[in-house]
């Protein structure tokens, strides 16, 4: 399957960043690491203050991995998305207030479901759709997705987890493909086709108009892919053992939780991606035009999370301090805070922009010096 090649972050920042090719900012890896004056990376490599230090902050690429806001520390709950009281729709106005907030929308819009049963994230042709992110990271436990899948060729439905450092677990619906669904899982971003490459499961009625039960069981040995709680595939941390014994290739770091919808099958995605997604999307497609847009409906997420046994009543979140003599990132839980100050900057989306210029406009600010799909 081409697009297990590539971690999903890599796909979605490739084709956000084809919308933006005259900006110019310091980029931010391995080698380059964030001035002072700049001092968050985010996710997508590029160096900033503010808002660039919340959720998806790339700590060891930052100025110094404090720069980035802790990692706000996990509770465990369900959010129907009914209710959306507990969901941001304003990312501008997020300052890292895990207290306030259970999600943030990223970019895109979020519409009532007709049938009431939760909410559709849209995709249109001038955007690059819909992604949302908890506020909370969970660093083990379980997380449960109600939702029906998209069901055109070309439009991509993600549910995910994501590190700051892109350690990544996923479920995938790929286009008009609606009796399957993908699971992948990265290790810092990097491809490992022996460990990683994406594995199918059928789903027992279509996805796209039956609601199922898909969920995580990440704990640290191991990893169970679920459906409708019947288990449908299973890593163990033991089987990703690098070949030199140095190193367990295993999602390991605390992740954001995120759903997503997004253009497989665009002009901007490689030609193995849009195969995969099903081929272009067709825009003139009669579900399109009678509702100015595609969607998947998401009716609810559960997250039960393990207790970090180090936490106290007074800790706030997880800070990252390095790496160890393995390469693998270090991080600890921490008492400090996870806001923004009132004078950091926010990131500016400007009024009456589609969604895709409502993400771009991060990225903007981010190549001014001021990300699931996804």
């Amino acid at each position: 399957m081409p697009v297990s090649a590539l971690p999903l972050f890599v796909v979605l920042s490739t084709a956000l960043l084809a919308f933006i090719p005259h900006a110019a900012a310091q980029n931010c890896n391995a080698t380059t690491l964030c001035p002072a004056s700049a001092p968050c990376c985010s996710e997508y490599g590029f160096c900033g203050s503010g808002s660039y230090c919340l959720g998806g902050c790339e700590p060891l690429y930052s100025n110094k991995p404090t720069s980035c806001r802790p990692n706000p520390i996990c509770q465990s709950g369900e959010t129907n998305f009914n209710d959306l009281s507990r969901v941001q729709l304003n990312a501008t106005k997020y300052d890292g207030n895990a207290t306030a907030y259970d999600w943030v929308v990223n970019a895109g819009n979020l519409v009532a479901d007709p049938n009431g049963q939760g909410v559709r994230l849209t995709l249109t042709e001038n955007d690059q759709g819909t992604k949302i992110s908890s506020t909370r990271y969970i660093h083990y436990g379980s997380i449960e997705f109600v939702l029906q899948s998209s069901k055109w060729g070309g439009v991509v439905t993600a549910a995910i987890t994501m590190s700051d450092v892109k350690d990544e677990i996923d479920w995938e619906w790929a286009g008009a493909t609606t009796d399957q669904v993908q699971t992948n899982y990265w290790f810092l971003g990097v491809a490992n086709y022996s460990a990683t490459q994406g594995a199918s499961a059928s789903v027992s009625s279509d996805a796209s108009s039956n609601f199922h039960t898909y969920t995580f069981d990440w704990q640290e040995n191991q990893l169970n892919w679920l459906i409708d709680n019947q288990v449908v595939r299973t890593v163990s941390k033991d089987e990703t053992l690098s070949e030199d014994g140095s190193q367990y290739k295993y999602p390991s770091t605390p992740s954001r939780v995120q759903i997503s919808i997004w253009p497989g099958g665009s002009d901007s995605q490689a030609q193995g991606t849009i195969d995969w997604a099903g081929g272009m999307i067709n825009w003139q497609d009669p579900d399109y035009l009678s509702n100015g847009y595609f969607w998947n409906t998401l009716q609810s997420v559960k997250i039960t999370c393990n207790d970090d046994p180090d936490q106290n009543t007074g800790t706030t979140g997880w800070a990252y301090s390095g790496n160890d003599t393995a390469g693998v990132p270090v991080v600890d839980v921490t008492n400090a805070s996870t806001l923004l100050s009132a004078s950091e900057p926010r990131v500016p989306l400007a009024s009456g922009h589609s969604p895709l210029v409502a993400l771009v406009s991060v990225l903007a600010l981010a190549l001014a010096g001021g990300i699931a799909m996804l």
